[in-house]
């Protein structure tokens, strides 16, 4: 059974640290959510690190005819997933467990450029399966010319790089300023948004540079990925045959449900942070659990539903 939370006024903490309050409000029901959150999370860790993800991993690897354009990002996706999970899991489980609540400005620091810098990659790499299925259905005598492997190795490295440039600066940023406040995080991680509400100092630059970085980045991934399925939509409705047009949006659903479980999450805590002012920290937080749990946990099960070919591989493993 997981530790209880004890009253964090019982504690002293030093100044160089950030305390993470994990679920704030629910003190009456930390038996249940400690049990719910710990389960939630095991799940997650033998789902995503040990079955889910790190399945796919394996067969796309060991399958030489998955080696296509849409299994070769899919695992370019699952790799980031894997990467989103390890970045936040320590202070999480820290809290739930071991009541940990301290951590350094350092850590945090470091902590919040691979949670955003994965995030960002994940967006991108979302873009790019969009534009895999836009050429795919719109260009398909022009698909395997378009998309090469070396070229699919490079889009993916933009995407990385493109992650973790947009995000370098903000450690930097945030180091530079003078922490003076009760430095109390409502997330069980260290998330920008809330980190930079805890200076003393004038965050304006941080404000700005953060709010150009996501409309120019996650903005435009989502428009893209709209205009992409837009034109796909077009496309689909000029062929005549019923059955033909089931089947080329047959290869879209998997995808439109791992842009919907990745971006409203996002795009919700993104607008609470900057324009909701008066929002409950314990929206705050659940959106916060969603937005970094439930894509690594549920876009391997999507894939494995949805899609046939690494469906029928993952029965032949089993069974053999």
């Amino acid at each position: 059974m997981c530790p209880l939370f004890p009253n964090s006024n019982k504690r002293s903490f030093s100044a160089s640290t950030f305390i993470l309050i994990g679920v704030p409000d629910l003190k009456a029901a930390y038996v249940w959510l400690a049990f719910l959150l710990c389960s939630l999370y095991l799940f997650s860790i033998l789902r995503n690190c040990s079955i889910g993800n790190s399945l796919i991993l394996f067969i796309i690897k060991t399958d030489p005819t998955l080696h296509e354009p849409m299994y070769l990002f899919l695992f370019m996706l699952s790799f980031t997933d894997i990467g989103l999970m390890i970045s936040n899991m320590p202070t999480t489980l820290g809290i739930i467990w071991f009541n940990s609540r301290e951590i350094s400005y350092d850590a945090c620091f470091a902590q919040l450029f691979f949670i955003h810098s994965l995030t960002f990659t994940e967006s991108s790499l979302l873009l790019s399966m969009a534009f895999d299925r836009f050429v795919a259905i719109c260009h398909p005598l022009r698909y395997a010319s378009i998309l090469t492997l070396p070229r699919i190795a490079k889009m993916g490295l933009v995407c990385l790089l493109r992650g973790v440039f947009l995000n370098f600066h903000l450690p930097i940023l945030l180091k530079q300023y003078r922490y003076c406040k009760d430095n109390i995080l409502y997330h069980s991680y260290c998330l920008h948004q809330e980190v930079m509400t805890m200076a003393c100092s004038d965050i304006r630059v941080n404000i700005i540079y953060g709010f150009f970085v996501t409309v120019s980045s996650v903005g435009l991934d989502v428009l893209l990925i709209l205009l992409s399925y837009v034109m796909i939509l077009k496309t689909v409705l000029s062929i005549t045959s019923h059955a033909k047009r089931l089947k080329a949006l047959n290869t879209c659903v998997s995808h439109v449900c791992v842009v919907l479980l990745f971006y409203m999450p996002v795009i919700c805590l993104s607008v609470i942070y900057r324009f909701v002012k008066s929002s409950s920290p314990l929206v705050q937080n659940v959106l916060g659990d969603v937005y970094l749990l439930i894509p690594p946990l549920m876009n391997p099960i999507v894939y494995s539903v949805k899609t046939k070919h690494i469906r029928v591989r993952i029965i032949r493993l089993f069974i053999k």
